[in-house]
C-alpha cells in the first residue's frame, strides 16, 4: 500500500499569494533573521492565535537564531519534497510579519491542517490573511478538507 500524496505529482505548487497589505512567498532560510525577530516579538500574541493555543509554540523562552534556522531549513525541505508548505507573510516593504503553515493533519491525512500567525503589531492582518488564504486554498489548491481556525 503506497503512502497518500499530500498534493498530486502534477499539481503546480503556488509560489505565493498577494493580499491587501501583505503577500506570501515560500519560507526560506534567507528569512531566518527577520522570521526570528517577527515571532520573538510576538510570542504571547501567537500563542493566543487559533491553531497555536494548544501547540506550545512558540516556546515562551524563545529559541536561538541557529535553532530557528534549522526549523526554517526543515520547512523549506518539506516544501521541496511537497509534504508540507510554509509561507512567509511579508508586508509591502518585504518585512516578515508572519507565517502560514499548510500540512496534512497528523490525526487524519485526508484533512489539510492550516495555521497562520502575524506579529502582534500587525494583528489587524490576522483576519485578512485568514480570509485570503481560505479563498486561495479553496480555489487553487487540490484539498478536499481543510481545517483552518479563525480568531476573527
Amino acid at each position: 500500500m503506497s503512502a497518500r500524496l499530500f498534493v498530486p505529482h502534477d499539481f503546480a505548487v503556488p509560489q505565493g499569494l498577494s493580499g491587501e497589505g501583505f503577500r506570501l512567498e515560500p519560507l526560506q532560510p534567507r528569512h531566518n533573521a527577520a522570521d526570528h525577530a517577527a515571532w520573538m516579538s510576538s510570542i504571547e500574541h501567537i500563542r493566543a492565535t487559533p491553531g497555536f493555543q494548544e501547540r506550545g509554540w512558540p516556546p515562551l523562552a524563545g529559541m536561538s537564531l541557529a535553532a530557528n534556522l534549522r526549523d526554517l531549513e526543515r520547512h523549506a525541505d518539506d516544501f521541496e519534497k511537497r509534504v508540507g508548505f510554509t509561507y512567509s507573510v511579508l508586508d509591502r516593504r518585504d518585512e516578515v510579519i508572519g507565517c502560514v503553515y499548510i500540512y496534512p493533519s497528523h490525526a487524519d491525512a485526508r484533512i489539510t491542517q492550516v495555521r497562520s500567525w502575524v506579529r502582534a503589531d500587525r494583528s489587524n492582518l490576522d483576519g485578512p490573511v485568514h480570509d485570503a488564504v481560505t479563498g486561495w486554498l479553496s480555489s487553487v489548491w487540490p484539498f478536499e478538507q481543510v481545517s483552518y481556525r479563525s480568531g476573527t
